[in-house]
């Protein structure tokens, strides 16, 4: 791949235990392969004070996300609330979440996810940031919630998106940015977001890792771990370029600017 493209990875658990005894060679592998900035994802009180330092300690590379994940949606407190307002305050952090819902692993009672999400929506609200959104197996609480929220929301965006053309033809109508990771590079479980992925409108895709999951399976030949990195992005935009029947030159420029008008980069700081 060549290395004049100018990535933007919108997901990377970068605060994830696994990196941390080579971060840096991972922050350096996606640079070569043209990964020039990177969101990290907040997702719990823990990960959205890591996110914010990695992304204070590489300027103008990372951003983050403060929010807190449907999983530990049980431990959403005023604590928790608090938190987020307050590291939101910061340049680096671009964007509200990840919340949402999820009902597939139901971690957190349905009631918990609910509040949670909803605070957190409140929260994007007030400050004008964009929020990132988490949705499995919750289609129509999540729509429920989101909905009446949207016309005061800056923008959304459905990070991870693995859903049904239903459902992306709602999220599209709603407004929302799309991201996709390499769920569309798995012939097992992702075959059917090739057929879909054409839908999305030029002007709201994004593309994202979510490392250390779901490690892209067309590589060949296969990295010799499961874990999932930034500079493995370029998989994505293969895929998701062949899918849509455009150069990969084509998908990088739009999703890249994409994901810098949506987290507002060009007005972070350098």
């Amino acid at each position: 791949m060549p290395m004049n493209y100018s990535l933007v990875d919108i997901g990377a658990n970068l605060a994830h235990d696994s990196f941390d005894d080579d971060r840096d060679e991972v922050l350096a592998r996606a640079a070569d392969a043209g990964v020039a900035k990177i969101i990290v994802t907040g997702s719990s009180n823990q990960s959205n004070v890591q996110a914010s330092a990695l992304a204070e300690s590489n300027p103008g590379v990372l951003y983050s996300t403060a929010g807190v994940h449907p999983h530990h949606a049980s431990d959403y407190d005023d604590e928790s609330d608090a938190l987020i307002r307050r590291l939101i305050e910061k340049d680096v952090v671009v964007a509200v979440g990840e919340c949402g819902l999820d009902y597939f692993r139901n971690f957190s009672p349905r009631d918990a996810q609910l509040d949670a999400f909803r605070r957190q929506l409140e929260i994007a609200r007030e400050s004008g940031l964009p929020v990132f959104l988490h949705q499995r197996d919750a289609h129509d609480d999540f729509i429920e919630v989101l909905e009446p929220a949207l016309p005061d929301l800056s923008r959304a965006v459905a990070h991870c998106f693995t859903g049904e053309g239903e459902s992306l033809h709602e999220y599209i109508a709603m407004g929302l940015y799309i991201g996709i990771t390499g769920w569309i590079c798995d012939e097992r479980r992702g075959q059917h977001l090739h057929d879909i992925v054409p839908v999305i409108p030029d002007d709201r895709l994004l593309i994202e890792t979510d490392a250390p999951y779901l490690l892209p399976r067309t590589f060949q030949p296969k990295p010799k771990t499961r874990r999932n990195e930034p500079a493995y992005l370029t998989e994505v935009l293969k895929t998701v370029a062949e899918a849509r029947g455009q150069s990969t030159d084509h998908v990088a420029q739009i999703t890249t600017e994409n994901a810098e008008r949506f987290f507002a980069l060009g007005q972070a700081v350098k």
